[in-house]
């Protein structure tokens, strides 16, 4: 008997995606209750986001549902791609070989770096003065 749905689980930054394919859908897509393009709202986001469901031809195969928290536009928008292309792989395997082509299944490692002390930021030293 096959599953419910598909999840997966996509972070980037300080954002963290559980996203689940429901199969026999119509390909809406539901981010936090609301729809993709109205919780995506820059340009290009919502298109970027679902990039994986297009990739494998998926796009109106599955119902897409996610609940995402923390982090901002540009964070969140990654970690529900990571977490899509992770469900697409539970669901169809073989799929595996054209979504690391496109880049989808690399967790991007970059985090905020600390403020040191005696620093303006984490990198940035105070104006020298000589006197």
């Amino acid at each position: 008997m096959a599953p419910e749905y598909y999840e997966g689980i996509g972070r980037r930054k300080t954002s963290t995606a559980r996203v689940r394919l429901w199969p026999g859908g119509n390909g809406s897509v539901v981010i936090n209750d609301k729809p993709g393009e109205e919780y995506l709202t820059r340009l290009g986001d919502f298109d970027l986001a679902i990039e994986p469901l297009r990739v494998v031809g998926q796009e109106k195969a599955y119902n897409v549902t996610v609940k995402v928290q923390g982090g901002g536009e540009s964070g969140q928008r990654d970690a529900i791609r990571l977490g899509l292309a992770r469900a697409l792989l539970k669901i169809e395997p073989e799929w595996r070989s054209a979504l690391r082509a496109g880049e989808f299944l690399s967790r991007d490692p970059r985090e905020k770096e600390r403020k040191k002390p005696g620093l303006k930021r984490a990198r940035k030293a105070p104006t020298y003065t000589k006197r």
